[in-house]
């Protein structure tokens, strides 16, 4: 199925004339990264190109032998600093859509369409594959303190940065071009952060956001920070939340926000 999706520069682009790039940020994904890509639809995705951060299994092998572009991290630059690889890797390829998918099997790509075509279509400029709309998450085995500290940051977050989100941790991504042109998501942190910074950057600069209902795995291959991690990865979220409302009363300069310009004709 893998060979299908895998198209030259001259065949006919899948989704409205848009090439379309999925990006997977892998971490020792080895064990997971064939069951993710056995999902991947065969009449949507154009490319798709996979960034190793210095994995320590064999998670590079397996991407080659399965015919995905790769790029290799020599050392580890994190959750955050993988995706600046990806999406800047990405956009050098040509992508109209970039879809962030996880190698690591706790995302399906069999919505991967629902993800892109709204982009492709010119409806969203963001969307995001939520797991809190319907009954994904605790469905799919989301422990509960951690459904509880995203419901309670995702009320938090929508009521600094004045947006409406069911949620915003989730790692199913996708954006346009555009977006990714205009906002500097290399200025963000390299650690988990990263995603909540890079989403107040898109509603800052005035970018529309989209949510499916998208259903999510916990198991034991499925990749997940500690507790430890968790919390620190709370105390960010506040943080960025804190920094982005200061920043938009003109409080504070924020250092991930400063250099943006808000889109007028949003």
């Amino acid at each position: 199925m893998l060979k299908a999706v895998l198209c030259t520069g001259d065949d006919k682009l899948m989704v409205n004339g848009k090439k379309v790039v999925m990006v997977m940020p892998a971490y020792n994904a080895a064990s997971t990264l064939k069951k993710t890509l056995d999902e991947l639809p065969a009449d949507v995705v154009d490319e798709i190109l996979l960034v190793d951060d210095c994995s320590r299994d064999d998670t590079v092998t397996q991407a080659e032998s399965l015919g995905i572009k790769t790029v290799v991290h020599t050392c580890n630059t994190g959750y955050g600093g993988n995706q600046k690889t990806c999406y800047k890797t990405a956009l050098k390829m040509g992508a109209d859509v970039v879809v962030m998918v996880h190698p690591d099997y706790q995302y399906t790509p069999l919505i991967i369409s629902a993800m892109v075509s709204p982009i492709a279509n010119g409806v969203f400029d963001c969307m995001l594959g939520s797991r809190i709309l319907g009954t994904g998450a605790r469905k799919g085995g989301m422990p509960l303190y951690k459904y509880i500290a995203n419901r309670f940051l995702t009320f938090f977050q929508n009521v600094m940065v004045g947006y409406k989100l069911s949620e915003y941790h989730t790692g199913y991504r996708a954006f346009s071009r555009e977006l990714l042109e205009s906002i500097p998501f290399n200025e963000n942190d390299d650690d988990f952060v990263f995603d909540n910074q890079m989403l107040c950057q898109v509603i800052y600069a005035g970018f529309d956001i989209g949510e499916v209902t998208c259903p999510t795995r916990y198991m034991d291959d499925s990749s997940s920070i500690s507790f430890q991690r968790s919390v620190k990865y709370g105390i960010g979220v506040v943080r960025c939340s804190c920094e982005t409302a200061l920043h938009k009363l003109g409080w504070m300069k924020c250092e991930f926000l400063k250099s943006i310009e808000p889109r007028k004709d949003r």
